[in-house]
């Protein structure tokens, strides 16, 4: 392979090698693995969150000797440190909770959050929305793998069977 090949298989991997390579799961397994985020996933939110604190306190006062400097109003910039700061704690509280979803879209929010700032921040921006992208396909494909191993009738062994269809509705003719 590759150098490109070897570093984009290092952050995804493919449909068709992930359904080649892996071996029959039971649901349990499955549903254990979509609640909870692994050691790896919960490491990088430990280290995006303070990393985001920092990052926020950067821009905010950039911001505001920016505006200080243009004689704009500062409140505006002083409730961006609290809303980027507060991203940040919800990223670390998160990843404590080991609660991947809500890892990918904080850390999803902080990054568009950054980024709808000024062009020049695109820098800081890129890693946290490309990081919390990254959280969301993988809960997207434990929530497929799950749907693929409870079968076709959709049953699990927590929330039992899917409820079927009514009988006396009529579709209009």
């Amino acid at each position: 392979m590759t150098r490109w090949e070897r570093l984009k298989y290092a952050m995804v991997r493919p449909d068709e090698l992930e359904d080649s390579a892996t071996e029959e799961r039971s649901v349990d397994e499955i549903e254990t693995d979509l609640r909870h985020s692994n050691d790896k996933e919960r490491a990088i939110g430990l280290v995006a969150a303070p990393v985001a604190a920092v990052v926020g306190l950067a821009i905010s006062s950039a911001s505001m000797n920016y505006a200080r400097a243009h004689h704009q109003a500062l409140t505006t910039y002083a409730e961006l440190t609290y809303v980027l700061l507060g991203l940040s704690v919800l990223i670390l509280v998160a990843s404590l909770l080991r609660k991947r979803l809500f890892q990918g879209i904080t850390l999803a929010l902080f990054g568009v959050a950054v980024f709808q700032l000024h062009y020049s921040y695109v820098g800081f921006a890129a890693p946290f929305v490309l990081a919390g992208a990254w959280y969301l396909i993988r809960a997207y494909r434990f929530q497929r793998e799950l749907r693929v191993a409870e079968g076709p009738t959709g049953t699990s062994s927590k929330y039992g069977s899917r409820p079927r269809p009514n009988k006396r509705y009529t579709p209009p003719s």
